[in-house]
């Protein structure tokens, strides 16, 4: 099944979900360094692979990060060509002074936001849908 492309019908059905735990942004030179099954996310930069797993991974890791997210998936199946959906939550959230990093994966959108922002954050998002 495609995913939705008009944007009204995605913003009506966003249903954001935290997800539980605490998530952190690592680079790593190889990959093979560390367990890539406990990534919930990597993408092949020029400086090396960026990771995104859970803080207690990367703990045990030992690798270095600078903050922790929460992360936040929209339960739509948006599609990969949709266009605005990026534009309007980072809109709404920075309105409210809430940075965002965003992953664009096959089914879904998934948004990492500073911890302490992370329920104002689901609250903003399901303004959208109103």
């Amino acid at each position: 099944m495609p995913g939705e492309r008009n944007l009204e019908k995605i913003l009506a059905s966003l249903d954001p979900l935290l997800q539980p735990g605490e998530y952190v942004f690592c680079s790593v030179v190889d990959p093979l360094q560390i367990d890539v099954s406990k990534c919930v996310a990597t993408f092949r930069e020029h400086e090396g692979f960026s990771v995104v797993m859970a803080r207690d991974d990367a703990d045990d890791a030992k690798l270095e990060y600078q903050q922790t997210f929460s992360w936040i998936a929209l339960s739509v199946h948006s599609s990969l060509e949709a266009v605005g959906l990026t534009a309007a939550f980072s809109t709404a959230l920075s309105q409210a002074g809430i940075s965002c990093n965003v992953v664009a994966a096959f089914y879904h959108d998934h948004i990492f936001v500073p911890v302490p922002d992370a329920q104002r954050a689901v609250d903003i998002l399901k303004g959208l849908s109103d």
